[in-house]
């Protein structure tokens, strides 16, 4: 599927459910589950190979993950670019071309960083001016991939967190960002007011107490996704299915 598709399933009736994948089978069961599209999960992905989210992964293991989910799903794919793998615009435009060359159609890319094990969020002024340059680079090179910029101010509480949002999602929408992601909002009012105050597409994400899928679609909710809970709860019952067969000395728990 190319961007234009990716882009237009953001402006349906119903918002455009992605399953965050980690792997070729994870991105199989999505596609078997009759999902239309698929993001990398970071945090899963880097779990996988023993590393600690947060760009500790090499960039060059992440192009080796996505290369071999493109090859065999054809579900459109957005990769989870945590902040772009450098503090270069020109480099973070590089990698997303990259990727883009490799057949993905969008990526994510958050307004915070990891610093010494500690995520603090990016001025909001200075992130805007970082997401034009990248965005400038893209066109030069006629690059076309949707750009979800993630907002982390629910993530990290800060102060103000509603108009802060609202704040940063007028902003890198004047500098061309494709969409808008505000993970761990959930109160049903914020969401509306941030979907009626930044005219692109709004992404939220699962958690324990959001709302239904058609109840955030009237909200103005155009895209949901998982992050990195599908991962943990595959892990959690491989868990405890290694436990059983463990406990109880048979494999009854793997044909029951």
């Amino acid at each position: 599927m190319t961007y234009t598709h990716f882009n237009q399933l953001h402006f349906g009736e119903t918002a455009v459910l992605i399953a965050n994948v980690w792997d070729v089978p994870s991105a199989l069961a999505a596609k078997h589950a009759g999902f239309n599209a698929i993001g990398t999960s970071s945090a899963a992905v880097a779990a996988q190979f023993g590393y600690e989210d947060g760009e500790s992964m090499p960039f060059e293991t992440l192009l080796m993950v996505v290369e071999r989910i493109l090859v065999n799903t054809d579900l459109p794919l957005t990769v989870d670019l945590e902040s772009g793998y450098s503090d270069d615009p020109e480099a973070v435009a590089a990698n997303i071309m990259r990727l883009a060359n490799l057949g993905v159609v969008g990526i994510n890319i958050e307004d915070s960083k990891v610093n010494n094990g500690t995520r603090v969020l990016k001025s909001a002024d200075e992130f805007a001016r970082f997401l034009s340059h990248i965005q400038q680079v893209l066109k030069q090179h006629n690059c076309d991939v949707f750009i979800n910029v993630r907002t982390d101010t629910y993530i990290l509480e800060c102060d103000d967190t509603l108009q802060e949002t609202i704040k940063r999602g007028q902003l890198y929408q004047a500098v061309g960002a494709t969409g808008l992601f505000v993970p761990c909002i959930t109160d049903l009012n914020e969401i509306s007011k941030v979907g009626e105050c930044v005219s692109l597409p709004l992404n939220v994400m699962c958690m324990p107490d959001l709302a239904d899928f058609d109840t955030l679609a009237k909200l103005g909710v155009n895209r949901i996704s998982m992050g990195n809970f599908v991962f943990e709860k595959h892990q959690t019952n491989l868990s405890t299915l290694l436990s059983t067969i463990n406990k109880q000395k048979r494999f009854t728990a793997l044909f029951g």
